[in-house]
Protein backbone atom coordinates (compact mmCIF):
# COMPACT_ATOMS: atom_id res chain seq x y z
CA UNK A 1 0.00 0.00 0.00
CA UNK A 2 0.93 3.66 -0.93
CA UNK A 3 0.75 6.83 0.53
CA UNK A 4 -0.60 8.98 -1.97
CA UNK A 5 -1.08 12.73 -1.86
CA UNK A 6 -4.06 13.39 -4.69
CA UNK A 7 -5.01 16.98 -6.15
CA UNK A 8 -7.63 17.89 -8.13
CA UNK A 9 -11.04 15.71 -7.62
CA UNK A 10 -13.12 16.91 -10.88
CA UNK A 11 -14.96 14.76 -13.01
CA UNK A 12 -11.72 12.42 -14.03
CA UNK A 13 -9.54 13.09 -10.95
CA UNK A 14 -12.41 11.89 -8.56
CA UNK A 15 -12.97 8.26 -10.21
CA UNK A 16 -9.42 7.90 -10.32
CA UNK A 17 -8.29 8.31 -6.58
CA UNK A 18 -11.36 6.40 -6.15
CA UNK A 19 -9.62 3.77 -8.13
CA UNK A 20 -6.39 3.73 -6.16
CA UNK A 21 -8.37 3.57 -3.14
CA UNK A 22 -10.20 0.26 -3.70
CA UNK A 23 -6.51 -0.76 -5.08
CA UNK A 24 -5.62 -0.22 -1.41
CA UNK A 25 -3.36 2.70 -1.22
CA UNK A 26 -4.29 5.84 1.00
CA UNK A 27 -5.08 8.38 -0.83
CA UNK A 28 -4.89 11.70 0.74
CA UNK A 29 -7.02 14.07 -1.27
CA UNK A 30 -7.45 17.81 -1.42
CA UNK A 31 -9.35 19.78 -4.04
CA UNK A 32 -11.01 23.34 -3.58
CA UNK A 33 -14.43 22.99 -4.07
CA UNK A 34 -15.93 22.13 -0.61
CA UNK A 35 -18.55 19.65 -2.89
CA UNK A 36 -15.49 17.48 -4.09
CA UNK A 37 -14.24 17.24 -0.78
CA UNK A 38 -17.28 16.33 1.08
CA UNK A 39 -17.90 13.77 -1.97
CA UNK A 40 -14.33 12.54 -1.41
CA UNK A 41 -15.20 11.67 2.65
CA UNK A 42 -18.30 9.69 1.36
CA UNK A 43 -16.61 7.87 -0.87
CA UNK A 44 -13.60 6.45 2.05
CA UNK A 45 -10.97 8.82 0.60
CA UNK A 46 -8.84 11.06 3.58
CA UNK A 47 -9.83 14.27 2.98
CA UNK A 48 -7.19 17.03 3.77
CA UNK A 49 -7.49 20.86 4.01
CA UNK A 50 -4.84 21.91 1.62
CA UNK A 51 -2.10 20.72 -0.95
CA UNK A 52 0.49 21.06 1.90
CA UNK A 53 -1.33 18.64 3.85
CA UNK A 54 -2.09 15.91 1.04
CA UNK A 55 1.52 16.40 -0.17
CA UNK A 56 3.06 15.71 3.71
CA UNK A 57 4.41 12.24 3.95
CA UNK A 58 3.35 10.85 0.42
CA UNK A 59 5.64 8.46 -1.27
CA UNK A 60 3.48 9.42 -4.55
CA UNK A 61 1.65 12.97 -5.50
CA UNK A 62 -0.75 12.97 -8.56
CA UNK A 63 -2.62 15.90 -9.61
CA UNK A 64 -5.74 16.52 -12.05
CA UNK A 65 -5.74 20.04 -12.66
CA UNK A 66 -7.33 22.56 -15.28
CA UNK A 67 -4.48 23.92 -16.75
CA UNK A 68 -0.72 24.09 -16.51
CA UNK A 69 -1.39 27.49 -14.13
CA UNK A 70 -2.82 25.66 -12.28
CA UNK A 71 -0.51 22.45 -12.07
CA UNK A 72 2.61 24.79 -11.31
CA UNK A 73 0.74 27.32 -9.02
CA UNK A 74 -0.04 23.91 -6.83
CA UNK A 75 3.11 21.85 -7.08
CA UNK A 76 5.91 24.80 -7.09
CA UNK A 77 4.23 27.03 -4.12
CA UNK A 78 5.99 27.52 -1.16
CA UNK A 79 5.19 25.86 1.69
CA UNK A 80 5.13 22.22 0.37
CA UNK A 81 7.20 19.69 2.28
CA UNK A 82 7.81 16.63 -0.14
CA UNK A 83 9.22 13.42 1.28
CA UNK A 84 12.76 12.48 -0.31
CA UNK A 85 12.01 10.86 -3.36
CA UNK A 86 8.37 11.55 -3.94
CA UNK A 87 7.05 10.32 -7.23
CA UNK A 88 5.30 13.40 -9.19
CA UNK A 89 2.59 12.08 -11.43
CA UNK A 90 0.64 14.49 -13.18
CA UNK A 91 -2.26 13.29 -14.91
CA UNK A 92 -3.84 16.68 -16.05
CA UNK A 93 -3.91 17.78 -19.73
CA UNK A 94 -1.43 20.95 -20.31
CA UNK A 95 0.72 23.36 -22.47
CA UNK A 96 4.48 22.00 -23.53
CA UNK A 97 5.75 24.98 -21.93
CA UNK A 98 4.65 24.28 -18.65
CA UNK A 99 5.28 20.79 -18.49
CA UNK A 100 8.90 21.21 -18.94
CA UNK A 101 9.08 23.79 -16.39
CA UNK A 102 7.19 21.52 -14.02
CA UNK A 103 9.68 18.88 -14.55
CA UNK A 104 12.67 21.07 -14.02
CA UNK A 105 10.76 22.80 -11.00
CA UNK A 106 10.55 18.65 -9.17
CA UNK A 107 13.73 17.58 -10.86
CA UNK A 108 15.57 20.58 -8.81
CA UNK A 109 13.82 19.32 -5.54
CA UNK A 110 15.49 15.85 -6.10
CA UNK A 111 12.38 14.19 -7.33
CA UNK A 112 10.90 11.96 -10.04
CA UNK A 113 8.42 13.17 -12.75
CA UNK A 114 6.09 11.97 -15.30
CA UNK A 115 3.69 13.73 -17.52
CA UNK A 116 0.68 11.25 -17.59
CA UNK A 117 -2.20 12.68 -19.21
CA UNK A 118 -4.82 10.36 -19.88
CA UNK A 119 -7.29 9.24 -22.54
CA UNK A 120 -10.71 7.17 -21.94
CA UNK A 121 -13.03 9.84 -20.25
CA UNK A 122 -15.24 9.94 -17.39
CA UNK A 123 -16.77 6.21 -17.80
CA UNK A 124 -12.93 4.80 -18.14
CA UNK A 125 -11.54 6.87 -15.20
CA UNK A 126 -14.41 5.00 -13.73
CA UNK A 127 -13.82 1.67 -14.86
CA UNK A 128 -10.14 1.79 -14.90
CA UNK A 129 -9.87 1.77 -18.75
CA UNK A 130 -7.96 4.83 -19.02
CA UNK A 131 -5.39 4.80 -21.58
CA UNK A 132 -2.45 7.02 -19.90
CA UNK A 133 0.26 8.46 -22.25
CA UNK A 134 3.41 8.53 -20.15
CA UNK A 135 6.12 10.91 -20.38
CA UNK A 136 9.48 10.99 -18.11
CA UNK A 137 12.80 8.85 -16.87
CA UNK A 138 12.61 4.96 -17.24
CA UNK A 139 13.05 4.38 -13.69
CA UNK A 140 10.55 7.03 -12.46
CA UNK A 141 7.61 4.74 -14.93
CA UNK A 142 8.65 1.44 -13.42
CA UNK A 143 8.21 3.28 -9.98
CA UNK A 144 4.75 4.23 -11.35
CA UNK A 145 3.41 0.57 -12.64
CA UNK A 146 1.14 -0.18 -9.68
CA UNK A 147 -0.25 2.86 -9.38
CA UNK A 148 -0.83 3.49 -13.22
CA UNK A 149 -2.30 0.35 -13.58
CA UNK A 150 -5.09 0.62 -10.66
CA UNK A 151 -6.63 3.30 -12.75
CA UNK A 152 -6.01 2.33 -16.40
CA UNK A 153 -5.61 -0.47 -18.59
CA UNK A 154 -3.32 0.89 -21.25
CA UNK A 155 -0.05 2.25 -20.02
CA UNK A 156 2.37 3.88 -22.79
CA UNK A 157 5.75 4.85 -22.20
CA UNK A 158 5.89 7.49 -24.67
CA UNK A 159 9.46 8.46 -24.19
CA UNK A 160 11.52 11.04 -22.10
CA UNK A 161 9.70 14.45 -20.40
CA UNK A 162 6.63 15.79 -22.04
CA UNK A 163 6.37 13.37 -24.59
CA UNK A 164 3.28 11.69 -22.49
CA UNK A 165 1.85 15.89 -23.29
CA UNK A 166 3.22 15.72 -26.46
CA UNK A 167 1.27 12.46 -27.19
CA UNK A 168 -1.94 13.56 -25.61
CA UNK A 169 -2.30 16.59 -27.90
CA UNK A 170 -1.50 15.26 -31.16
CA UNK A 171 -3.84 12.55 -30.42
CA UNK A 172 -6.88 14.85 -29.39
CA UNK A 173 -5.98 16.98 -32.78
CA UNK A 174 -7.22 13.95 -34.39
CA UNK A 175 -9.64 12.92 -32.56
CA UNK A 176 -11.30 16.49 -33.21
CA UNK A 177 -10.75 16.68 -36.94
CA UNK A 178 -11.93 13.39 -37.42
CA UNK A 179 -15.20 14.26 -35.12
CA UNK A 180 -15.87 17.25 -37.69
CA UNK A 181 -15.30 15.16 -40.90
CA UNK A 182 -17.52 12.23 -39.61
CA UNK A 183 -20.04 14.45 -38.47
CA UNK A 184 -19.73 16.64 -41.93
CA UNK A 185 -20.11 13.09 -43.83
CA UNK A 186 -23.55 11.96 -41.79
CA UNK A 187 -25.24 15.19 -42.22
CA UNK A 188 -24.30 15.12 -46.19
CA UNK A 189 -25.47 11.82 -46.26
CA UNK A 190 -28.76 12.65 -44.57
CA UNK A 191 -29.19 15.71 -46.78
CA UNK A 192 -28.53 13.50 -49.87
CA UNK A 193 -31.11 10.70 -48.75
CA UNK A 194 -29.52 8.09 -47.74
CA UNK A 195 -30.26 6.38 -44.31
CA UNK A 196 -28.49 7.56 -40.98
CA UNK A 197 -27.99 3.78 -40.64
CA UNK A 198 -27.67 2.36 -43.75
CA UNK A 199 -24.14 5.01 -44.37
CA UNK A 200 -22.79 3.75 -41.31
CA UNK A 201 -23.29 0.14 -42.22
CA UNK A 202 -21.25 1.21 -45.62
CA UNK A 203 -18.40 3.52 -43.89
CA UNK A 204 -17.63 1.88 -41.22
CA UNK A 205 -16.50 -1.28 -43.25
CA UNK A 206 -15.02 0.72 -46.24
CA UNK A 207 -12.65 3.34 -46.52
CA UNK A 208 -14.15 6.10 -43.93
CA UNK A 209 -14.01 3.95 -41.10
CA UNK A 210 -12.31 5.82 -38.13
CA UNK A 211 -12.93 5.52 -34.18
CA UNK A 212 -15.02 8.33 -34.06
CA UNK A 213 -17.76 7.09 -36.46
CA UNK A 214 -17.14 2.94 -34.94
CA UNK A 215 -17.05 3.73 -31.77
CA UNK A 216 -18.29 7.26 -31.01
CA UNK A 217 -20.68 8.07 -33.78
CA UNK A 218 -22.15 11.72 -33.35
CA UNK A 219 -25.57 10.78 -35.03
CA UNK A 220 -27.82 8.87 -32.13
CA UNK A 221 -28.81 4.95 -32.78
CA UNK A 222 -25.61 3.99 -34.29
CA UNK A 223 -23.25 2.77 -31.90
CA UNK A 224 -24.01 2.07 -28.46
CA UNK A 225 -21.89 3.95 -26.24
CA UNK A 226 -22.12 7.09 -28.26
CA UNK A 227 -22.70 10.04 -25.77
CA UNK A 228 -25.20 11.06 -28.63
CA UNK A 229 -27.56 8.72 -27.37
CA UNK A 230 -27.57 10.49 -24.15
CA UNK A 231 -28.26 13.96 -24.90
CA UNK A 232 -24.48 14.39 -25.57
CA UNK A 233 -24.22 14.20 -21.60
CA UNK A 234 -21.25 12.29 -19.92
CA UNK A 235 -18.29 12.24 -22.58
CA UNK A 236 -15.58 14.59 -23.63
CA UNK A 237 -16.60 18.15 -23.13
CA UNK A 238 -16.60 20.07 -26.44
CA UNK A 239 -14.92 23.01 -24.36
CA UNK A 240 -12.55 20.47 -23.40
CA UNK A 241 -11.89 19.10 -26.65
CA UNK A 242 -11.46 23.36 -27.59
CA UNK A 243 -8.32 23.46 -24.76
CA UNK A 244 -6.40 20.71 -26.64
CA UNK A 245 -7.20 22.18 -29.95
CA UNK A 246 -5.64 25.09 -28.73
CA UNK A 247 -2.61 23.65 -27.20
CA UNK A 248 -1.91 21.52 -30.29
CA UNK A 249 -2.22 25.10 -32.18
CA UNK A 250 0.63 26.54 -29.75
CA UNK A 251 2.71 23.32 -29.96
CA UNK A 252 2.38 23.68 -34.06
CA UNK A 253 4.01 27.67 -34.15
CA UNK A 254 6.27 26.71 -31.06
CA UNK A 255 7.65 23.36 -33.61
CA UNK A 256 6.82 25.23 -36.57
CA UNK A 257 4.78 22.57 -37.69
CA UNK A 258 2.07 22.78 -40.39
CA UNK A 259 -1.61 22.35 -38.66
CA UNK A 260 -4.18 23.74 -40.82
CA UNK A 261 -6.79 21.40 -40.14
CA UNK A 262 -5.78 21.42 -36.08
CA UNK A 263 -6.60 25.31 -36.61
CA UNK A 264 -9.41 25.08 -38.21
CA UNK A 265 -11.45 22.53 -36.04
CA UNK A 266 -10.33 24.52 -33.02
CA UNK A 267 -12.08 27.36 -34.83
CA UNK A 268 -15.37 25.94 -35.54
CA UNK A 269 -15.31 24.34 -31.98
CA UNK A 270 -15.45 27.82 -30.91
CA UNK A 271 -18.15 28.57 -32.65
CA UNK A 272 -19.70 25.82 -31.08
CA UNK A 273 -18.93 26.62 -27.47
CA UNK A 274 -19.88 30.09 -27.66
CA UNK A 275 -23.33 28.82 -28.80
CA UNK A 276 -23.39 27.45 -25.49
CA UNK A 277 -23.07 23.72 -25.69
CA UNK A 278 -19.02 23.62 -24.09
CA UNK A 279 -20.44 21.45 -21.64
CA UNK A 280 -21.89 19.03 -24.16
CA UNK A 281 -19.64 15.77 -25.57
CA UNK A 282 -17.69 16.70 -28.40
CA UNK A 283 -19.39 14.57 -31.08
CA UNK A 284 -22.30 17.61 -30.50
CA UNK A 285 -20.36 19.28 -33.09
CA UNK A 286 -22.99 17.65 -35.28
CA UNK A 287 -25.62 19.56 -33.99
CA UNK A 288 -23.54 22.75 -34.82
CA UNK A 289 -22.98 21.57 -38.26
CA UNK A 290 -26.70 20.53 -39.51
CA UNK A 291 -28.07 23.64 -37.67
CA UNK A 292 -25.92 25.35 -40.66
CA UNK A 293 -27.05 23.74 -43.30
CA UNK A 294 -30.48 24.34 -42.93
Amino acid sequence: MAVIGFIGLGNMGFPMACRLKDAGHDVRAFDVSANSMARAREAGLAPRDSVARAVEGAEAVITMLPSGRHVLDVLTGSGLAFAPGTLVIDCSTIDVASCAALHRAMQSRGLDTLDAPVSGGVGGAAAGTLTFMVGGADAAFARAQDLLRAMGRNIVHAGAAGAGQAAKICNNMLAGISMLAVSEALVLAKRLGLDAKKFFEIASTSSGQCWALTSYAPEPGLVPASPANRGYEGGFASELMLKDLRLAEEAAVASRSTALLGAAAASVYAMHCAAGRGRLDFSSIIQMLGASNN
